[in-house]
């Protein structure tokens, strides 16, 4: 499995809101940081379900920068993370943020949000 490769795949398709092409990639019981609400979701259907309340809210689009391997198996995104209101295009945020990714599989099992 090329992570990178199918991280960038993935990150596009999420800023296509092609979901249906991002879930499959996920583990039936993936674990997702809810990062706009709080907390985390689990399950495909409970990401799917995240997403689009986060839709109706805000717009975001995130570019990865960076890719690392951790030592561990993970993989570290820099990522350049823009947010608009969905209604008048204000923007919310531009910002950079870390996102860890775990696999299983060759699936995405869990992905974690990290602070500075």
């Amino acid at each position: 499995m090329n992570a990178e490769r199918l991280l960038t795949d993935l990150y596009a398709a999420f800023n296509r809101r092609d979901l249906d092409t991002v879930l499959a990639e996920m583990h039936p019981d993936v674990d997702w940081p809810n990062a706009w609400e709080g907390g985390r979701v689990h399950g495909r259907a409970a990401v799917r379900a995240y997403w689009e309340r986060q839709f109706e809210q805000i717009s975001s689009r995130v570019e990865p920068l960076a890719f690392s391997d951790e030592a561990d198996g993970a993989v570290l995104v820099e990522v350049h993370q823009v947010v608009h209101d969905p209604r008048g295009g204000d923007l919310i945020g531009d910002s950079r943020v870390r996102h860890r990714y775990r696999f299983e599989d060759g699936l995405v099992i869990r992905m974690d949000v990290l602070e500075d």
